[in-house]
């Protein structure tokens, strides 16, 4: 089941405020903080990705080779 368009949106504009905020903080903040930042950037960055394998092992047909196609590549 995808992420439905309101969450992805709503992970996307959380994505882009952290982003900003991690650009002030590594003017003015301590590392811990901007690591911090970084690592929520990454989870939900990670999320996306995650949801979108699940898609496609989720619609395999029985019987598939597993085969991809370019997605690992």
């Amino acid at each position: 089941m995808a992420l439905s368009q309101s969450v992805e949106e709503s992970l996307k504009e959380a994505e882009q405020s952290l982003r900003n905020a991690l650009a002030f903080s590594a003017r003015s903040e301590r590392p811990a903080i901007c690591t911090s930042i970084s690592k929520m950037i990454q989870e939900i960055e990670t999320l996306q990705t995650y949801d979108s394998l699940m898609d496609k092992l989720e619609s395999r047909e029985k019987g598939d080779t597993g085969s991809f196609g370019t997605f690992f590549g």
